[in-house]
């Protein structure tokens, strides 16, 4: 692997955590790509990822409408002390007269108080080390939810408070009622939104940008999926940039994103992680995955140096210009608060 980097590999810190550079998403081990692992396999890997060494495990009351942060207590409770527990609230399932269970945005006080009791008593712990706002509500003032996150800071329920898909101006108002310690964006050489502002923003006061989907949803891999071959509740099949239109387009960077990672003797997903790595000493990603053999290659991706001109090539080769389609269909981009580029 090349050792030259604009970079170091030393860990990247989280309000008043150090943590090694990337951590462990673990949404897909119950949600959102298609069948999800046995709970067996899902104990495994989660089992691996802490004696491989990951600190950083982010989980969400969403994933799985709960099961994700029920798998990661069970499994992860009699290694609390040595890890660094996340979650989120302000979007979870609620349940509705009919029975059924919808995805609910709501970032009302009271809302987020149940959210993040019920989390706890999900992941078997008393304090959570990270806890974010999932969505900004926008029927509800940044600074009220907020506010209420501070509340909980103050009973000891939570250590240190994050916003999720929220733009600078947003995090900048939040920042003024309490400390924001971590912001969690999409961000991939194909999705770079943050760029407009929040990156630069995070840096300023401190916060870290926590980088999901680090592998353009798998995108960026040896063994990216194939649309056709999706299954159902495989959230991709509702991502613009699978759809057949878009997809031929950008299955056509494929050929060329390998050959930048053979020539930085890395896989083509340790290229996207360490891409992610040379954004700022202060973004940390969090690829997920189910394989125990990904996971290591993903860790990995620690140590590999990307020289500058490599760079300058990653962002000539795929870049907002290149990429075809929105990352979110025209329902979630209105949900999130981030900032467009201008098209």
């Amino acid at each position: 692997m090349n050792t030259t980097s604009q970079f170091g590999s030393h860990s990247r810190r989280i309000g008043p955590f150090d943590l090694p550079a990337i951590g462990l998403g673990c949404m897909n081990l119950s949600h959102a790509y298609g069948h999800p692992p046995s709970a067996a396999q899902a104990e495994r890997l989660l089992l691996q990822a802490v004696d491989e060494g990951v600190r950083l495990f982010d989980t969400a009351a969403l994933y799985g409408f709960g099961a994700n942060e029920t798998l990661l207590g069970r499994v992860l409770k009699p290694h609390r002390q040595r890890i660094v527990l996340c979650s989120k609230g302000g979007l979870a399932g609620e349940t509705f007269p009919d029975g059924s269970i919808r995805r609910v945005i709501d970032g009302r006080p009271e809302t987020l108080r149940r959210h993040c009791e019920e989390s706890l008593r999900r992941l078997q712990t008393e304090t959570l080390d990270v806890y974010y706002l999932h969505r900004w509500c926008k029927r509800v003032p940044i600074e009220d939810s907020v506010g209420e996150m501070s509340r909980l800071v103050e009973r000891g329920l939570v250590r240190a408070i994050g916003l999720s898909e929220v733009s600078a101006a947003t995090l900048k108002k939040a920042h003024a009622v309490c400390p924001i310690a971590a912001v969690q964006s999409e961000y991939s050489p194909w999705s770079r939104n943050v760029e407009i502002g929040v990156r630069a923003a995070c840096a300023e006061i401190g916060a870290a940008l926590v980088a999901f989907c680090p592998l353009a949803r798998g995108f960026l891999t040896s063994a990216p999926p194939d649309p056709a071959a999706l299954v159902a509740g495989d959230i991709r099949l509702n991502v613009p940039r699978f759809e057949p239109v878009h997809h031929a387009v950008n299955r056509g960077l494929l050929s060329g994103w390998a050959a930048l990672a053979a020539e930085a003797g890395c896989t083509p997903a340790q290229l996207a992680l360490a891409w992610v790595l040379s954004r700022g000493e202060h973004v940390l990603p969090i690829p997920g995955t189910t394989s125990a053999a990904h996971l290591r290659e993903n860790l990995d991706a620690e140590r590999v140096r990307l020289p500058g001109a490599l760079l300058t090539r990653i962002d000539v080769l795929i870049n907002k210009g290149t990429v075809s389609g929105e990352r979110y269909n025209p329902a979630t981009l209105a949900e999130v608060d981030t900032e467009q580029f201008d098209q």
